[in-house]
């Protein structure tokens, strides 16, 4: 979207210049920031407590377990994975 400054004429060369510089600090200044955030993105946090340590731990531990009663489930109903994912089943489904 242009702004207002985008839409001022021109009249001298000494102007296009001055605009230049401008906006070359500009994009200079967002580059520094940008450049800040994405190593803030991607920096690896550390724990700082054990509790935080212990949280972890349990949230992954939890998520494990219920993968694995999600794979026990559908090895229940359909047999194997291998049936699962378009085999034919020991079982026959309900229609």
């Amino acid at each position: 979207m242009p702004t207002e400054k985008s839409l001022t004429p021109y009249n001298t060369l000494e102007e296009i210049r001055l605009r230049k510089d401008q906006l070359s600090t500009e994009i200079e200044r967002d580059n520094e920031q940008i450049g800040g955030l994405w190593n803030e993105l991607f920096h690896k946090q550390e724990s700082s407590s054990k509790g935080e340590y212990v949280a972890t731990l349990i949230a992954n531990s939890v998520t494990a377990i219920d993968a694995f009663l999600l794979v026990r489930k559908l090895m229940k109903n359909y047999g194997s994975l291998l049936n699962f994912f378009g085999g034919k089943s020991k079982k026959k489904l309900k229609r």
